[in-house]
């Protein structure tokens, strides 16, 4: 089994870093650059910062947000929030990012992943996915922060999004998210299940539990979470000598 990764995840807003639940009541976390030093510190695998303000102000504030802590920390960063065309792409890995997640503009042209993958390679391109449970049982895609049903079935927005060349989906359950009450394991699962590139999962987790059951039970590659973290509840040590003592590998 290949090393399980950790992620904590920064959601930015003019530029602080910021949680809400549900998608709802947003209030400041901290500075996201101090935040993400920490989180290297502590042995984040990775971090990912989402620019939730999506502006054109916004996107400027994020670049520089990317570039200041590029400066300061050594693991891979994945940025997303408003990315619309390929020059986002490349303003962004300019700044010093190793990945960029696009979520709705994926949806409304979804050559842009072919297109990214073409020019920057697919080990650059994330699709995020925010996936909600239909009353048939399966899972719709939502976007603009959840607001917006696209109609798309989750499982075969994924699978298209593999074979334009997407390198990796960050899969976050809207129902899940921010309750603190475990990740989606379902979802996760049937996710993973339907492609074969890495799959993060995201939205709920809540305990140490929890991150063992994402990857004990559904085929995760990494667990990306916020509130968590955020609120110094656990730290990323923490989590990994709990897998670890689980069985469950992970890097150092």
């Amino acid at each position: 089994m290949l090393a399980k990764r950790i992620i904590p995840c920064l959601d930015v807003q003019d530029g602080m870093v910021v949680k809400g639940i549900h998608f709802e009541g947003i209030r400041e976390v901290g500075d996201p650059v101090e935040c993400a030093v920490a989180y290297d510190r502590q042995g984040a695998d990775e971090i990912c910062f989402l620019d939730i303000t999506a502006t054109h102000k916004g996107r400027g504030t994020m670049v520089d947000v990317v570039r200041r802590t590029a400066k300061k920390v050594f693991v891979p960063l994945t940025v997303g929030g408003g990315v619309r065309t390929i020059d986002d792409y490349r303003q962004i890995l300019r700044a010093g990012a190793d990945k960029v997640s696009v979520n709705s503009a994926a949806i409304r042209n979804p050559e842009l992943i072919r297109r990214a993958a073409d020019k920057f390679g697919s080990q650059c391109v994330v699709v995020a996915v925010d996936a909600k449970r239909r009353a048939d049982g399966g899972w719709g895609v939502f976007i603009n922060g959840g607001r917006i049903d696209t109609g798309l079935d989750a499982l075969d927005w994924v699978r298209r999004c593999e074979q334009l060349g997407a390198g990796e989906i960050l899969l976050t359950s809207m129902d899940a998210d921010g309750t603190k009450q475990g990740f989606d394991l379902p979802l996760t699962e049937q996710v993973s299940k339907s492609i074969s590139i890495p799959v993060i999962a995201s939205g709920g987790c809540g305990k140490l539990e929890d991150f063992s059951a994402i990857f004990e039970k559904t085929g995760a590659d990494a667990a990306l979470a916020a509130s968590l973290f955020h609120y110094r509840e656990l730290t990323v040590g923490q989590v990994k000598e709990h897998l670890r003592q689980k069985g469950i590998p992970v890097r150092r």
